[in-house]
């Protein structure tokens, strides 16, 4: 008897060396840096998902001069830039927050929060900082903050 239930567990391991094989292969084909073997395997097989990079782009709104950007301006910006480069859709939502610039002074002003979901490429993250380049020169911006991680969505 003992040596059926090794015989059956033997079975059982063999069967999961190939098939975490055979889903460790198809994560090494994707191009998602970030995403444990296990974040992959539960998101496609137990949610019926798939991994997609999440970007969260932080906009200052206020220009050296004073000013702020406009919410024309903005959504000139957004037109622009950021749509041709990521058409699929993206969240855009409006805030009040605060850092410490360059020159050490805590400044507080209105933001822009993007939100992008996009399967990750070296092409797709190139675009991102093209788009932080291109705020900053338009609007004279110290910096854009980027904050990015591997999630799991399902449409």
């Amino acid at each position: 008897m003992n040596y059926g239930r090794h015989a059956i567990a033997g079975i059982f391991m063999i069967a999961a060396f190939f098939m975490n094989s055979a889903c460790a292969q198809e994560l090494s084909n994707r191009q998602t840096p970030f995403t444990s073997f296990g974040q992959y395997f539960f998101c496609k097989h137990a949610l019926n998902g798939q991994i997609y990079s999440r970007t969260e782009l932080f906009f200052g709104l206020e220009k050296p001069n004073g000013s702020a950007v406009t919410a024309d301006e903005f959504q000139y910006f957004v037109d622009t830039e950021v749509t041709p480069r990521f058409p699929d859709g993206l969240t855009l939502l409006t805030g009040q927050g605060q850092y410490k610039n360059f020159s050490g002074d805590i400044v507080d002003e209105g933001l822009k929060l993007l939100i992008l979901f996009y399967p990750f490429s070296r092409e797709s993250s190139q675009a991102i900082d093209e788009i932080r380049d291109a705020y900053k020169n338009a609007f004279q911006q110290e910096s854009v903050l980027r904050v990015d991680e591997q999630t799991c969505i399902s449409f």
